[in-house]
Order: structure tokens, then C-alpha cells, then sequence
């Protein structure tokens, strides 16, 4: 039934593997649509769980499966216990991304897992998810999805940049959406962050004390993914075989490679924003919290540079596939072909009843 608001749970895991975002948020449509965000929590993940998301793109299929069932339990118990802490009675569905196992749209697949009829029997409540699938299927690169919220809540903003375990980023250019990754951010530097015991380099000062290594930036700058037009996009199959060869072979002092790292970054996003000089940058994502990197690019670039409030930094996401999960129920488009390369727009997504 098409309504005029919705009550949905928006659920996101990420690459960056800080753990499960899951957002309750309340849609309304009236010629437009408006969000409220009523609560929004990550669940950190267990060290069970980091480590066995942290090594997906190595397991065989059969291994997937088995995993993917345990995942789905576990997704579901966080749900609960999200649903059951804020008393919600009354939901319209749970709206998941589910966690990207394997990515390789070129060869024409996609797994997310998490992604089982079993969650709405859990959770005893309508779910929607495995937003993917469907568009590799039409030739799509099945991501990235999230520019149709950026065009219908975020439309304000001429470019809408995500900094988490890739940036990627999108705008309007020739009357339609553009949306592509632009390359590795915090899946790279959280993996070396590890090598001396931080989780992660907070607020980038291991960075801010490294030394850029011209050579090494001047082969990750040459990857041909950075020729490619777009649609595009990257997975951590990708990072294994191109980037953490090249960062390894120099054999460098972890703040060094950090901060090459940090300027890559910069540079290959200013690559994009420079063709709108002085156009609005609407930047979310993990990544802003590394004020070294936002400075540097702020420094760099010639745009303007707009952080949101910490709700819309931590829980876009989250949000926005509370979004497409609510035009799937409407059967609107939630998928756009020229931000994925499928053969058309579409409503994508699979509606588990409870």
C-alpha cells in the first residue's frame, strides 16, 4: 500500500568494519520527501567477527554460505536488540545492506550476506534487502546505490563525497545522476593503523608526523582504475591485488606510508571536485573524522567544504537504505542506470515478508 510515511530500521555495514549502523527513521512524502532520524547506534562487531568479515573475498563459496546463515543471526540479534532498546511496535520493514562478501560486477556477481529469508523470520518484521543482485543482473555495476539519496534528500549540495572504507561521490552533471568510487580511504588506512596497535589513526595525527614518498604515491596515482570512465566502482578484492602491493614492497615507516596514503586520497578526489571550482562539498563518511585529511584537502582543493551534524556523518548510509527500502515498497526507482551502468533504472531489491 502506498502511503504517505513510513517507519522503517536502515541498516548498514561497511568496509571499514566499524561495525553495524542501524538507524529507525521516519519518512514522509509531500510532493518531496523529509527524513527524521529518532535514534541511530552502531553495534561494534565482535573480535569473532572482525576477523571473519575481515577475510570473506578469501573463502570459498560453501565456507560463504555457512557464514552467511551465521551472519544473518547474527544481524538479526542486533536488530532485536535495537527494536527492543527504543520500543518500536510499529514498523513499516527493516531496510539492510547486508555486508559485502565478494564484488566483482565485471564477471557478473555480487554477494552480500546477511541478506536471508531467515532475517525477517527473526526479526518478526518486514524486510527489505540485497539491493545488488538485481542490478548486476542488468549489466550494472550493482553500486554505487546510495546517489539516489543523495539526489532526492542531499539535493542542496553540489557534489556529496562519503569517506569510509572507499571515497566515493556524487553529482549532477548532463540533467543526471553521476556517482562512481574514487579509491581506497580507510580500508587502507586502518589496515596499516593495525601494524602498531591502533584500530585506526585517530583524527590522522600518525599522518600529520609522516613524510610523503613521491615514488610511491606517483605509482598508486598511475592505477589505471583512475583512467577508467565511470561507472566504476572498487572492492577489497581490488585493494589486495593493486594498492597493498605496491604500499608493501617499499617497506616504509608506518606514519610514511600514512601519509602518503592521505595524500593520494586528496589528490585523486580533487581530481573530481576541480572540474567545480568553488561548488559545495557535502562530505560524511568515517573518513571526516580525520581532521589531517580534511585539512589537507581543504588546503588542496578550491571548493567548499561542508561537514553536516554528527547523525548525518555517522548514519547516512544507514539512512539512505532506509530510503531505497521505502521506494522498493513503493515499487519507485531506487537504482539509477547512469549512476551503475545497468540497462535501465529500476526498483531493486528483494521484500521479505514477516
Amino acid at each position: 500500500m502506498i502511503k504517505s510515511s513510513y517507519s522503517v530500521i536502515g541498516v548498514m555495514s561497511g568496509t571499514s568494519l566499524d561495525g553495524i549502523d542501524i538507524a529507525h527513521i521516519t519518512f514522509k512524502f509531500n510532493g518531496g520527501w523529509t527524513f527524521k532520524i529518532n535514534n541511530a547506534e552502531t553495534v561494534s562487531y565482535t573480535d569473532f567477527w572482525y576477523k571473519e568479515l575481515s577475510n570473506l573475498v578469501n573463502q570459498d563459496l560453501a565456507s560463504l554460505v555457512n557464514i552467511d546463515t551465521n551472519y544473518t543471526i547474527y544481524l538479526s540479534d542486533a536488530i532485536n536488540g535495537f527494536i527492543k532498546k527504543h520500543q518500536l511496535n510499529t514498523l513499516d520493514a527493516i531496510c539492510s545492506h547486508g555486508h559485502t562478501a565478494l564484488h566483482q560486477p565485471d564477471k557478473g556477481f555480487t554477494y552480500q550476506i546477511g541478506n536471508l529469508k531467515q532475517i525477517a523470520e527473526l526479526t518478526k518484521q518486514n524486510v527489505v534487502c540485497d539491493f545488488r543482485v538485481q542490478d548486476v543482473k542488468l549489466g550494472g555495476q550493482g553500486a554505487p546505490l546510495v546517489p539516489i539519496g543523495d539526489q532526492i534528500l542531499f539535493s542542496e549540495y553540489d557534489f556529496c563525497l562519503n569517506l569510509g572504507g572507499f571515497a566515493n561521490i556524487s553529482f549532477e552533471k548532463d540533467y543526471s545522476r553521476k556517482a562512481f568510487d574514487i579509491c581506497p580511504v580507510n580500508i587502507v588506512l586502518n589496515h596499516y593503523s593495525k601494524k602498531i596497535g591502533f584500530d585506526y589513526d585517530a583524527y590522522g595525527n600518525i599522518a600529520s608526523e609522516g613524510q610523503v614518498n613521491l615514488s610511491m604515491l606517483n605509482e598508486l596515482n598511475g592505477l589505471k582504475f583512475y583512467q577508467l570512465n565511470f561507472p566504476k566502482s572498487l572492492g577489497l578484492e581490488w585493494v589486495n591485488s593493486n594498492v597493498f602491493p605496491i604500499i608493501d614492497r617499499y617497506q616504509l615507516e608506518v606514519k610514511n606510508i600514512l601519509r602518503t596514503v592521505v595524500e593520494h586520497v586528496i589528490i585523486q578526489i580533487n581530481s573530481v571536485i576541480k572540474e567545480k571550482p568553488n561548488a559545495s562539498v557535502f562530505i560524511t563518511g568515517g573518513g571526516v573524522y580525520n581532521t589531517f585529511l580534511i585539512d589537507r584537502l581543504k588546503d588542496f582543493c578550491q571548493n567548499e567544504i561542508i561537514i553536516p551534524s554528527e547523525e548525518i556523518i555517522e548514519y547516512k548510509e544507514a539512512l539512505i537504505f532506509g530510503l531505497l527500502g521505502v521506494l522498493k515498497l513503493r515499487n519507485e526507482i531506487n537504482c539509477l542506470a547512469s549512476v551503475t551502468g545497468a540497462k535501465h533504472n529500476h526498483s531493486s531489491g528483494v521484500i521479505f515478508y514477516k
